[in-house]
């Protein structure tokens, strides 16, 4: 009788023992084939910055980056949700403009320099969108490429 409860024992312990193995696997991330492990962010604080706008006649794109120039957050009228003719508004522009300078503000940015780039519509209305969601601009620079009697124009456009 002794033995018969010994045996009963081992037989529970492993039990015991199986089901704590399959507790553990099933808590285990599974990996699957071809997922590719997310890298987390280290959220960092910039209170200074620079913001670039890059206008275009199509487009217009707003990068937020520190003062090395690594990259921070970025929006454009296409991302935004804007689609065709209208990405190439004032209007948009301001909307996309406020909406960066929002998500660089939740990483501790509260001045930058502005620099504009491109002959789009929405140059001014960007600045004006940056500076409408808090954030104080330093310095406003044009950094548009001008050529230096270079490659020859394009032909002029009829509309």
């Amino acid at each position: 009788m002794a033995e018969e409860s010994k045996g009963k024992k081992s037989e529970n312990t492993e039990k015991i023992k199986k089901t704590d193995a399959a507790q553990a696997a099933a808590e285990a991330p599974v990996a699957e084939e071809g997922a590719v492990k997310k890298k987390i962010k280290a959220s960092r604080i910039v209170p200074t910055g620079i913001a670039y706008v890059h206008s275009t006649f199509n487009n217009t794109k707003v990068t937020f980056t520190d003062l090395h120039g690594n990259v921070l957050c970025w929006g454009s009228a296409g991302r935004s949700g804007f689609k065709g003719s209208k990405k190439s508004t004032a209007y948009v522009a301001q909307l996309v403009a406020t909406e960066t300078a929002k998500k660089a503000q939740s990483l501790g940015m509260k001045e930058a320099e502005v620099r504009i780039k491109g002959p789009g519509a929405g140059r001014e209305s960007a600045v004006r969108g940056i500076a409408a969601a808090g954030i104080e601009i330093l310095a406003l620079q044009d950094i548009t490429p001008v050529p230096h009697n270079g490659c020859r124009p394009a032909k002029r456009r009829r509309v």
